[in-house]
């Protein structure tokens, strides 16, 4: 983020200079530029009050982060900052293009490497050996590719994609996720000064060149041009960057948050302010301390109301943008507002001259600590953790951001300034690049386990010589208890095994195909195309329904049903439960109206359909934050409703009951303790939900369903072990693996076969 105070545009600048006579020729052949015309400066030029401004932006999303309670919305400092780097940067570009005619752009440039890079190339540095340090080594990877993206400035678009993605939705924050920000404006940087230098070129080559009196009246008129067609430009950004704002947050909230496209319109707010500058100084000042007054408002406004649940940036970020513009504006008067002297107390500046490696090291110092104390802080520990982040900054800014940024020898030369960013980014992009490749692989190494393989016994002989199959539920519990013998054997403190299946390093990408060919729908898909698998010409279907917990057993049903020479068909989305409850989508941040449209749809094919057998599946994860809670009585009575509703249609119906709840990322859980998988492994009172499991029992057979109790799957009556034999249990905080769903082929065999069995 820009954080130099810069001068203030003011209607002094809009005053024409003393008009120079046209140079001779002698004079056009030896100037390589003409000279200036002296800028006419605000006898204020250095603005303390956007230094204040600053301080309070950075203390509110330092707090939020910290978690001080009361400041919800504090993820809003971030708004400010962008507003002010717009007011800042236009102003300075302005004029210079005033003072030259256009915008050197190697000095800009330069400028910005020095103020910004060699502070984000040490706090990069130093985050991505922390992270080498305190990380599990199965993030190591990741969190490195974040850092060297964030080297290169396009962190933010990895971020965005990243939060669009399902199955990232819920890990953890990287250490270097919040240099998204200063991703978003190094680009503004980028692109503003060529837009505004073409501005400039084609309204100077459009005018026609006069001279003398008629001139000096030509070139006024011409500034003037320039100066409108600059905001005219900026306000043509804003409003398209706006509409693409309030688009995204809707439908694509992580693009809406991190991309340059739907957060220019801030940027351009504060260019606006700059480029009118010199109108407000004319304002009464009885009206500009009351813009001050209500600019401050809006902003205190928006850290007390706001919350993460708020759809944003969308409308609710004009709280904090439009409240800072609000305060730039009052300080462009002739005398400090109310704001203003508020704003300009020395703590506030002193806040505000730290603003930037304090923001720099608050947020990896607060993402590590937990990992070097190994469990969460608290309030009091948060607060330590903030007071070392300032340590860090004061340091920071004395002996990196001032030495660089004021030294005569780099402010005389843009191109050594250059060289100076240039390096700092090769820095921080070799570092990271070479500690992700040189980074562990983290392997098992313990000694090999067992496979494990259930198989159903053999059929008894009766005297008559004919096989007898055991009755169905006597061949579920003879096969569930040849799993929970598996997983009583791989219960305790047991190091990772060398032949795990799959490899830490493998287990997030081991997901069924449906995952990624369409078949499992995202957030925004409508509608569920076939998605057959087993014998797909088979008059016999089964359908496997319900979000992605559901989908995850489709490798067991596959098996099944090419057993059975069964069509298996495939309806699953994301986050999406089959029953009849009103839904909204926190990651989408609305109501869920793709996951009603894709129920209607899949219970009218299940209608026509009328599969003879459907096989429910879903999360047991669902929060207040989705408009229902799992296991309540709105949860129940709906899952009831549903099942009656497919038995009346002629299907017979199983239900799934829930995995347990790991309660971690296993993957990586286990590759911080490769000696001790226990460590990762719940307490089965945390992990599952008996009370829960009884009332689904209930409901699903007063409707005529059967239900399947997993339990005995996967846990012992004290623990519920994430490996079970040389299985590995979990991909990632909740999903099964595809070798653990497959090696519990013959137990859902028997389960369907008993809920298509004679009731």
């Amino acid at each position: 983020m820009e954080r130099s105070s810069s001068v203030v545009t003011t209607a002094a600048s809009t005053r024409p200079g003393r008009h120079r006579a046209a140079p001779s020729r002698v004079e056009r052949r030896t100037t390589r530029r003409p000279e200036p015309r002296a800028p006419i400066r605000d006898d204020r030029s250095f603005r303390v009050d956007i230094e204040g401004l600053r301080g309070i932006a950075v203390l509110a999303v330092v707090l939020f982060h910290a978690g001080l309670p009361g400041i919800g919305g504090g993820f809003v400092g971030v708004d400010v900052f962008f507003v002010i780097s717009g007011f800042l940067i236009t102003g300075l570009l302005w004029r210079e293009l005033d003072s030259y005619g256009t915008i050197r752009l190697a000095r800009f440039y330069a400028a910005r490497a020095r103020r910004l890079l060699p502070a984000a190339c040490v706090v990069l540095v130093a985050t991505a050996y922390g992270a080498i340090l305190l990380l599990p080594p199965l993030r190591l990877r990741d969190v490195l590719l974040d850092g060297a993206a964030s080297a290169l400035y396009v962190g933010n678009y990895r971020f965005a994609i990243q939060g669009t993605d399902y199955l990232a939705a819920d890990a953890p924050p990287s250490p270097f996720q919040h240099y998204w920000s200063l991703c978003v404006e190094e680009q503004f940087y980028l692109l503003w000064p060529a837009i505004l230098i073409a501005v400039a070129w084609l309204i100077r080559r459009a005018a026609r060149p006069r001279t003398g009196q008629h001139g000096r009246t030509s070139h006024r008129a011409r500034r003037t041009d320039v100066r409108s067609r600059c905001l005219y430009t900026l306000a043509a950004i804003g409003l398209l960057s706006f509409l693409a704002d309030l688009a995204t947050t809707t439908n694509l909230p992580p693009w809406a948050f991190f991309s340059l496209p739907t957060r220019a319109w801030e940027l351009a707010i504060g260019g606006a302010v700059a480029l009118t500058a010199w109108r407000w100084r004319e304002l009464a000042p009885a009206a500009l301390r009351a813009l001050g007054w209500a600019g401050l408002a809006l902003i205190a406004l928006a850290c007390l109301v706001l919350d993460e649940s708020t759809p944003y940036p969308g409308t609710a970020a004009l709280l904090p943008t439009v409240g800072t513009a609000l305060v730039i504006v009052s300080g462009c008067g002739r005398t400090m507002s109310d704001a203003g002297r508020i704003l300009a107390t020395p703590a506030l500046r002193t806040t505000g001259r730290l603003s930037y490696s304090l923001y720099l090291w608050h947020w990896p110092v607060l993402l590590l600590a937990p990992a070097a104390l190994e469990r969460d802080l608290g309030l009091s520990e948060r607060i330590i953790a903030v007071a070392v982040a300032v340590g860090l900054a004061a340091l920071t800014m004395q002996f990196v951001e001032k030495p660089v940024r004021y030294a005569a020898a780099l402010r005389a030369s843009p191109a050594a300034g250059l060289a100076v960013g240039g390096v700092a980014t090769a820095i921080a992009l070799s570092t990271t690049l070479v500690l992700a490749v040189a980074g562990p692989t983290p392997v098992g190494h313990g000694a090999a386990a067992p496979s494990v393989t259930i198989a159903a016994p053999a059929p008894t002989q009766p005297a008559a010589g004919a096989a007898a199959a055991p009755a169905p539920n006597t061949l579920v519990e003879q096969l569930t208890a040849q799993v929970q013998a598996a997983v009583a054997a791989s219960a305790g403190a047991r190091p990772v095994p060398s032949n795990l299946s799959p490899a830490l390093a493998d287990a997030a990408g081991d997901k069924p195909a449906v995952f990624t060919n369409g078949c499992v729908r995202s957030w925004l898909d409508l509608g569920q195309p076939e998605c057959g698998t087993g014998v797909t010409r088979s008059t016999t279907t089964v359908a496997l329904v319900g979000d992605s917990h559901a989908a995850m057993w489709q490798p067991a049903l596959e098996l099944i049903a090419d057993r059975r020479q069964w069509r298996l068909e495939t309806m699953a989305k994301v986050t999406c439960p089959l029953m009849d409850l009103p839904i909204t989508s926190p990651y989408l941040g609305r109501t869920y109206t793709e996951c009603e449209r894709w129920r209607a749809d899949v219970l009218a094919r299940l209608r026509a359909e009328r599969p003879k057998l459907v096989v429910l599946g879903m999360s047991r994860r669902y929060g207040g934050d989705f408009g229902f809670v799992s296991y309540d009585r709105a949860w129940q009575d709906t899952l009831g409703r549903l099942v009656a509703e497919l038995r009346a249609a002629g299907s017979a119906v199983l239900v799934l009951g829930p995995v347990p709840d790991p309660h971690s990322i296993v993957p990586t859980c286990l590759s911080a303790h490769p000696d001790n998988a226990s460590a990762c492994a719940p307490t089965r009172p945390v992990a599952v939900n008996d009370a829960g499991i009884a009332n689904e029992t209930t409901a699903v057979s007063s409707a005529g369903g059967r239900y399947a109790d997993l339990t005995q799957l996967f846990c012992t009556a004290e623990q519920c072990p994430v490996i079970v034999g040389n299985n590995l249990v979990y991909r990632d905080d909740n999903h099964l693996t595809v070798e653990y769903a497959r090696t519990l082929t013959s137990v859902i065999e028997a389960l369907a076969d008993r809920a298509l069995a004679p009731a």
